[in-house]
């Protein structure tokens, strides 16, 4: 009898064994399944990334053929149109004329802002066409970035000015003329790519002004020149032509500076027909000619002062301003630089691109200057 017990006892006690065998095991095969379910979770938020980067690639790369595309059926509108095969647009309205703006630029700590000041204005004219001339012996990664990234009708070249005519570090910007070689390249650009009869406007837009967009609207009226107040130059608050109201015509200037000019005007104060430039193809720039007369200069090789074609209201609105942006203090760097340091700011917001919390701040670091070279190929300042 006892001896059936301790059998019966025996077996029960190796079926619970079983039992917690099993149960363990149960256990251990939940959390398998756990952590298989986080490498699946793991793996699909990695596909989901990968699969939304994949889309802004190929949004991306669709924005840069669009353009493209816009860019190649605009000088197609363009060739069509010189050859009269249509002169209105289907709405009857006739077509705007091309504004050629042409920005001469050089490399300094303030350049990239005060272009991407400019072409944020210019991206509300599609009527537009920027000729960014940099006054360097090649075209810099800086600028060609920043024009590839604008979205705008543009043409980058490059034109250095001669060394001689190169101002000095302590030289006053009046001392030796400016932007000459890079504004007669891009006449030049202009003359060889079009045609006696293309419409256009031309306009010399410095980088270091403000324009309001009702100046471009300004423009296409003009059949010869146009001329329009300019606020903040000369020592005055406006500088501008005066303006006739009975008979529309310019009958004097209000300057305050050499106002014994031929054309006592800012560059900023006039734009030109382009087919006048295209017909006379001698008239450029010249180094040969005393401060403040570049202006006179290119005028009076096309018109005359009664030729001037006032607007802005007979020349009463201002829609541009010479805001020259003031230089940078820089001395912290400039020190740095002295004990063979270049600091550079490094954005590293990208590196926690996939976090949920606030962007990363920027940081700056020091590196030796050898190492500047280098660095430059892969960023740009």
């Amino acid at each position: 009898m006892e001896e059936g017990q301790n059998e019966a006892w025996s077996s029960e006690r190796d079926r619970g064994g079983e039992r917690e065998k099993a149960g363990i095991g149960g256990v251990k095969a939940r959390g398998s399944r756990g952590h298989k379910r986080k490498r699946r979770k793991s793996k699909h938020d990695y596909q989901e990334r990968y699969k939304w980067q994949e889309l802004r690639n190929n949004l991306e790369l669709m924005i840069v053929e669009q353009r493209d595309i816009y860019g190649l059926t605009y000088s197609l509108i363009k060739r069509l149109e010189s050859h009269g095969v249509f002169n209105e647009d289907r709405h009857g309205y006739a077509i705007k004329p091309m504004i050629y703006a042409i920005t001469p630029t050089f490399t300094r700590p303030v350049q990239k802002a005060e272009l991407t000041r400019l072409s944020q204005t210019f991206l509300h004219l599609p009527n537009l066409h920027w000729i960014v001339v940099e006054d360097a012996e090649s075209k810099t990664k800086l600028v060609t970035q920043l024009l590839e990234n604008s979205g705008l009708i543009y043409t980058h070249l490059a034109a250095a000015t001669p060394p001689n005519y190169k101002l000095g570090r302590n030289d006053a910007n009046w001392k030796k003329p400016r932007g000459v070689e890079q504004r007669n390249t891009a006449l030049r650009w202009l003359r060889d790519n079009h045609q006696t009869n293309d419409k256009g406007i031309v306009f010399f837009a410095d980088d270091d002004n403000t324009y309001s967009i009702k100046l471009f609207h300004e423009m296409e009226k003009i059949k010869k020149v146009g001329v329009w107040p300019v606020g903040l130059v000369g020592g005055l608050m406006v500088e501008k032509p005066i303006c006739d109201n009975s008979t529309n015509k310019i009958i004097g200037f209000n300057a305050a500076w050499k106002p014994e000019r031929p054309f006592p005007l800012d560059m900023a104060g006039f734009a030109i027909n382009l087919r006048l430039l295209i017909n006379k193809k001698d008239v450029l720039f010249s180094y040969d000619v005393q401060g403040g007369y570049q202006e006179s200069e290119i005028l009076s090789q096309i018109v005359t002062r009664d030729e001037l074609e006032p607007l802005a209201d007979c020349c009463t609105k201002v829609y541009v301003w010479h805001t020259r942006t003031e230089p940078p203090q820089l001395n912290v760097e400039q020190l740095l630089i002295k004990k063979g340091f270049m600091v550079l700011v490094i954005n590293v917001s990208a590196a926690s691109s996939n976090s949920n919390g606030p962007p990363a701040l920027e940081r700056m670091h020091s590196v030796p200057q050898t190492q500047v070279s280098r660095l430059k190929e892969q960023n740009s300042f």
